[in-house]
Parts: C-alpha cells; sequence; structure tokens
C-alpha cells in the first residue's frame, strides 16, 4: 500500500536522500520510461548525465497504443508475439501493462498511468512519478554513492536557482506543456490563442543564448533548463511543427541559435544523442492520438531529424525568430 508520505495530491512524491525514506542505494531503484515521453526524456537524460545508468535499471514501454480517451488501459510493454524495437519487457514484475506496476502499490489508484516511474525494490513501492521532482532528485540524491566525477556536476547549483527557477516557469508554460495546448486545442479559437505562446518562449529562449553567448542555455555551464528544453526542442521540428499544428516556424529554420544548442547536445555531449528513438517518438505521437491523427500514418520528414554540423564561433550567427500575429 503506498506510503502515505509519498503519495498525495493523485502522486507519489517520495525522495531518495541518504539517511532519508529511500536512502541512495546501488540497484535498489528501478525506472520505467517510454522513450517518446518528453518528461521521461528528461529523467533518463539526467540518469546518464550524473552516472547512474549501471545504478538505476529501467524498463521501456512501447510508443502505441495509449489506450481509450481515459488512458485504459495504458502504455504497454512488448511481447514476443507484440515486440517493439528498443521497447523492453518489464523486467521487475513481467507486467503486461504500466498500471498494473501502478495497483501493485495502490489498488485504488486513480490518476494517470504516466511515466516515468521509480521503484523501491527493497520496499515494494512506488517512490515518485513527478518528472521534475526526479530530475532534481537524481541530481544530488546518489551523491554520497557515486564517483567525484560525477559527483561534482550540478545541474540546479545554488547561484543559479533563481534563474532557472525564472525561466523554467515560463518555459514549462508556454513551451514544454504549452505545445499539447495548442496541439489538443478542441477548437480554432483555442488553438490560436495557445499557438502564439509556444513561440513567444522560443523567441525569448533564441534571444537569451544571442547575450549569453552559448554553447548552454545560461551560458557556458549546462544546467537544469537545458535538460527540460532539449526534450521538447528535439521533438519539435519531428513532430510539434506539423502533428500539433505549431507550425509558425521550425527550429532548423527560423531559429539558428537554438538549433546549434541542440545540435551541440546531440551531437557532443553524451547522454542527449544516446536517450533519444526518433521512431518511437514519431510512432507515439501520430499513432496514439486517433483523434488528431485517425488515419495513424507517420510522416516521413523532416530529413534528416536533426541536422549534422556545429558551428562553435556564435558571433558567425545572427540570432532568428519568427514575427507574431498582433
Amino acid at each position: 500500500m503506498a506510503s502515505a508520505s509519498t503519495f498525495k495530491d493523485g502522486a507519489w512524491h517520495g525522495k531518495i536522500e541518504a539517511g532519508g525514506q529511500f536512502p541512495p542505494e546501488q540497484g535498489r531503484y528501478y525506472m520505467y520510461i517510454g522513450l517518446f515521453c518528453p518528461f521521461a526524456h528528461r529523467a533518463n537524460l539526467i540518469r546518464h548525465l550524473k552516472g547512474l545508468t549501471e545504478i538505476i535499471d529501467i524498463s521501456i514501454v512501447k510508443p502505441y497504443p495509449k489506450g481509450d480517451d481515459k488512458g485504459w488501459p495504458g502504455w504497454k510493454f512488448p511481447t514476443a508475439d507484440d515486440p517493439y524495437e528498443g521497447a523492453t519487457v518489464d523486467l521487475l514484475f513481467g507486467s503486461k501493462y504500466l498500471h498494473q506496476v501502478y495497483f501493485k502499490d495502490k489498488k485504488d489508484y486513480e490518476g494517470r498511468y504516466s511515466v516515468p516511474v521509480v521503484w523501491d525494490k527493497k520496499t515494494n513501492q512506488l517512490v515518485n512519478n513527478e518528472s521534475l521532482e526526479i530530475l532534481r532528485n537524481f541530481n544530488t540524491g546518489f551523491n554520497s554513492t557515486i564517483s567525484d566525477e560525477y559527483k561534482i556536476l550540478d545541474f540546479y547549483p545554488e547561484n543559479l536557482r533563481e534563474k532557472i527557477d525564472e525561466v523554467g516557469d515560463w518555459m514549462q508554460a508556454d513551451l514544454n506543456t504549452g505545445v499539447y495546448k495548442a496541439g489538443f486545442a478542441p477548437n480554432q479559437e483555442t488553438y490560436d490563442k495557445n499557438v502564439i505562446p509556444v513561440f513567444r518562449a522560443l523567441n525569448r529562449l533564441e534571444d537569451m543564448l544571442s547575450k549569453t553567448g552559448g554553447p548552454y542555455i545560461l551560458g557556458p555551464q549546462l544546467t537544469e533548463l537545458d535538460i527540460r528544453l532539449y526534450p521538447t526542442l528535439i521533438r519539435f521540428d519531428t513532430v510539434y511543427v506539423q502533428h500539433f499544428k505549431c507550425n509558425l516556424g521550425t527550429i532548423r529554420h527560423d531559429y539558428p541559435l537554438l538549433n546549434e544548442w541542440m545540435k551541440n547536445l546531440y551531437w557532443n555531449v553524451p547522454g542527449f544523442k544516446e536517450t533519444t528513438d526518433f521512431r518511437h517518438i514519431k510512432e507515439n505521437y501520430t499513432k496514439s492520438h486517433a483523434d488528431i491523427n485517425p488515419k495513424a500514418i507517420t510522416p516521413m520528414g523532416p530529413i534528416p531529424n536533426i541536422e549534422s554540423g556545429f558551428e562553435k564561433d556564435w558571433s558567425k550567427i545572427t540570432a532568428g525568430g519568427v514575427k507574431l500575429p498582433e
């Protein structure tokens, strides 16, 4: 049964920390993700960046089907007669569906069966299923058990927290979830209202990069903001432009600095390319949103999914952006 200290407001909020309810131990914790989900992507990214891939094993659900309009039965694990390359069986319990993992902790759970999920194998309970909390927890939670090489990496440093929180708030509202507000708009008026903030946020980020000089959002140091932005931007031209009708511009044509920022992470920073699977990403959106794409046809383009090459001297690049309607 779910611990009262970790389950509240319809989600789990446990924290891995030395001396706490969930102390850091190698092999004790397990994570369920989908390679398609931008929020699970950030959790998998921090797992790679903090050297936790040998400490926390994962299982990967299939990118579709998603279930009915209420999300039932939800994300599925592949089977011998229903395989999917890059997805895995539930290596912990052998579950057919992710909801079975949720029910192992809380039999009367009525929320969404979302990824990511962190599970404690020792006490047999769900620890956390909130992606930003997992991101921040993994940033420091295992520092007492990992090598100095990874221990010194801090993606939410004290001196930058105020700025990270400020930018993170509007980036989350207008861009990370903003693409969904536009994409799932039930009518023209709602879409028109919600698509503009997406590109206003992109314009602001492009302007920020022109001032900080890169190669990361806040300048020379890779932070939580980069980890939160990358999963959205890597999906932008490949999915959100056509599928969510976020087509006031594209990253590769209208945002040269954001494009260089993204290419640098993908090609040059270990962990970013390794956690990105374009087939899972594209087929999830196009084959699990029947109301948006009823024939479940996945577009072939764009080609390539991400451009190659990287310009180190950003002084040669003129900042871009798109002109927004009045």
